[in-house]
This record gives C-alpha cells, sequence and structure tokens, in this order.
C-alpha cells in the first residue's frame, strides 16, 4: 500500500477542499482589490448605468422635458471616465433603453415621434466619439482618475526642477520660462545646481530642445531629468560631452537641442561659458556701462559624436550682470538676430536703471510678449 503511489480518499479530498477554498479567496481579493484600485472604474460604472433608466423614465413621462437625447449624456461621461470594455457594457444599457423607448412611444402614438433617424445618428455619434477617447486613453495606460493629475504632476516637477539654488549674500538670479501659445509644457528649461566645495561655483544649463510646446514638452521633461542628474556629477567640462551622448543614444527623429552652460565662481566672480550650438550669453560691465556678447564655440547636441566644446570665460565684477536667454526673446523672420539681442539689452539696461531685482518677466512681455514660441531668460546679478 504505501509504495502503490495513491492517496487515501479522504487524503484527497481535502487537498481539493484546500486548493478549492484557496482559488475562492485569490479570486475574492482580486476582485476586491479591482473594485478598489486605481484603475477601478465599478463604481463610475453602476452610476452611469442607474442614470441610464432614469433618463429613460424620464422621457416617456415627458418627452417634451426629457428628449431621447438626453441619453447622451451618460455616454459623454462614460467616455471620460469608463474603460473601453465598461463602455461596450454602457452603450448596450442605452440601446436598450432607446428601444423601449421607441416601441412604448410608438404604443401611446405619441405626435410627433420624438425618437427619429436624427435621434438615433447624434446618439451612435456620441457613442462613437466616446470609444475613441476610451480607446486612446487606454492605449496611453493612464488610469482614468489620475490623467489629469499625473499631467499637473509632471509640469509641477519641472517647475521644481527650473530653479536656481538659493545665493549667498551679495548675488542675485532672476529667471522666467514661457511656453509657447501659454501652454504648460515647454521645450525651453533650466536645471542649476551648487558645486564645487563648500558650494562656492553655481552651475546653470540652459537648454532648447527642438520644436515648442507641448511637441516638445515630452523630450524635455526626459532631457531635464538626465541633465539634472548629470549636473555637479561630473566635472564642468565633461556635462555637454556626457549630455551630448546621451541625446545620441535615443535615436529621436527631430533629436537636436542647443544649450548653454554657466561655471561661476561666487567667491572670485570668474566664470565659463560653455556652449552647444546656443546664442552667446551677454555680460553688462557696470564699469563701461556697456553689454558684450560672450560666445562659446561648439556644436549641436545629439548631432556629432565625439563633439569638442570650448569654453569661454570671464569675470563678474560689482554691478555686473550676465543674461542668458533662447532664441524665441531675439530671432524674427523679418530681422538678424543681432537685433533682437540689442533690443533685448536696450531694454534690459532699462529695466536696471529703474532698480528692480524681479525683470525677466516684465522683459520677456516687453520684447517678446506675441511670440509664438517658447522663450527663457535668466539674469545673474553681482552687488
Amino acid at each position: 500500500m504505501a509504495g502503490g503511489g495513491t492517496s487515501p480518499p479522504g487524503a484527497r479530498r481535502r487537498r481539493a477542499h484546500k486548493a478549492l477554498r484557496r482559488a475562492r479567496l485569490t479570486m475574492r481579493r482580486t476582485a476586491v482589490d479591482h473594485f478598489r484600485g486605481e484603475g477601478s472604474d465599478a463604481v463610475v460604472l453602476i452610476a452611469l448605468f442607474l442614470t441610464v433608466p432614469l433618463i429613460a423614465a424620464g422621457t416617456l413621462h415627458r418627452p417634451d422635458w426629457c428628449p431621447p437625447e438626453a441619453l447622451v449624456l451618460p455616454l459623454v461621461a462614460g467616455g471620460l471616465l469608463l474603460r473601453p470594455v465598461s463602455l461596450l457594457a454602457l452603450y448596450a444599457a442605452t440601446a436598450v433603453a432607446l428601444i423601449v423607448e421607441t416601441a412604448m412611444l410608438e404604443g401611446r402614438s405619441v405626435h410627433p415621434d420624438p425618437i427619429g433617424p436624427g435621434t438615433i445618428l447624434v446618439v451612435a455619434a456620441v457613442a462613437l466619439s466616446g470609444l475613441l477617447v476610451a480607446q486612446f486613453r487606454s492605449r496611453v495606460g493612464v488610469p482614468w482618475r489620475r490623467g489629469g493629475t499625473m499631467l499637473f504632476d509632471l509640469r509641477e516637477r519641472i517647475r521644481a526642477q527650473s530653479t536656481v539654488p538659493a545665493l549667498p549674500p551679495g548675488w542675485h538670479c532672476d529667471m522666467s520660462l514661457r511656453p509657447a501659445g501659454g501652454q504648460s509644457f515647454s521645450g525651453d528649461f533650466v536645471v542649476a545646481a551648487r558645486t564645487g566645495p563648500d558650494s562656492r561655483v553655481l552651475e546653470v544649463v540652459l537648454t532648447d530642445v527642438s520644436g515648442k510646446g507641448m511637441d516638445a514638452g515630452s523630450r524635455s521633461l526626459l532631457l531635464s531629468g538626465a541633465f539634472g542628474g548629470l549636473l555637479g556629477s561630473l566635472p564642468p567640462h565633461s556635462f555637454l560631452p556626457a549630455a551630448n551622448g546621451y541625446l545620441l543614444r535615443q535615436n529621436w527623429a527631430e533629436g537636436f537641442a542647443t544649450s548653454i552652460h554657466l561655471v561661476l565662481d561666487l567667491d572670485t566672480g570668474d566664470f565659463e561659458l560653455l556652449s552647444a550650438g546656443h546664442l552667446p550669453g551677454v555680460q553688462y560691465a557696470a564699469a563701461t556701462g556697456r553689454w558684450q556678447e560672450i560666445g562659446a564655440e561648439g556644436p549641436l547636441l545629439g548631432v556629432w559624436d565625439g563633439a569638442e566644446f570650448h569654453p569661454a570665460k570671464g569675470t563678474m565684477r560689482s554691478g555686473d550682470v550676465l543674461m542668458l536667454f533662447t532664441d524665441g526673446l531675439v530671432e524674427r523672420s523679418d530681422r538678424d538676430i543681432s537685433d533682437g539681442i540689442d533690443r533685448l539689452t536696450g531694454e534690459a539696461e532699462r529695466h536696471l536703471a529703474g532698480g528692480l531685482r524681479r525683470i525677466a518677466g516684465d522683459l520677456i512681455e516687453t520684447v517678446a510678449r506675441d511670440v509664438n514660441d517658447d522663450r527663457a531668460l535668466i539674469l545673474i546679478c553681482r552687488d
């Protein structure tokens, strides 16, 4: 008996009973998790299901106050909130309600007939639109309750990352970023950090990703996170080569960017500017009252493997201002970039004469208010 390889019937029944109980518990937990989880739309589906018979009852009672077209209301809400599978179930309930309304109103010989081809066409068009929206949302993989929250969180993370750390006494920084068309996402971004011994070095990187607004926003988000991780982790002269290699590895069809990297010693005022195809920085020298362009040499990011970036050097003394900006502030189809830079520096000098500290936003409004392009401006001042 022991070597026969068989089990007593009672043992087999106990094992089967335990397996069945585990399966039931697993199914119950799965159902509860699905109902309570972020991706669950059961509560919304039940609520919309209940509105369908209520609207149908209202139509049967007072078709002049509650027309049959009112059935599109739960369809619109379902298209925004439900998954495609749940939405099809709602469509089935709505179709049944529409059939019942048609049969009962015809039986009561209501004239004129409130349910005609136009009503069916409207309901069908709304249903199709809602299904397309739900399928797109499902393909993206964003939970129905978290889509807007996720975008808001991404926008706030970009804004938080695009802040310059607090500077020691005697230094001031003002910055403004304006996306194209008043959108929330921009192809221009800033990353900054205090590095070096005792954090006495300020590194600021201003980048302009190809494209603008929402089209460049996703690439801008990815690059800002990567650049923020590189900044301070590498020696200053290694940052742009590493950023260039990262961009090349992405294999984007429109995968280039311009960037300018400021390395400023907050003790001495000595600085270096390294550029990757970016517009030059401009420095206001308080001793002479003049603006001077500071242009460094280097190719665009994401174009040429093994690119080299050569710095331009300078010194900020008391009263000096250093200004970094993107092409949205100075570039126009009907004028040369140098004319745009001259206008920007002229307006900046006028604002600085008024003793204003926070002037970046005012400058953008003055020189590029109606420009349909991303605009970014950074001013660093030394008392």
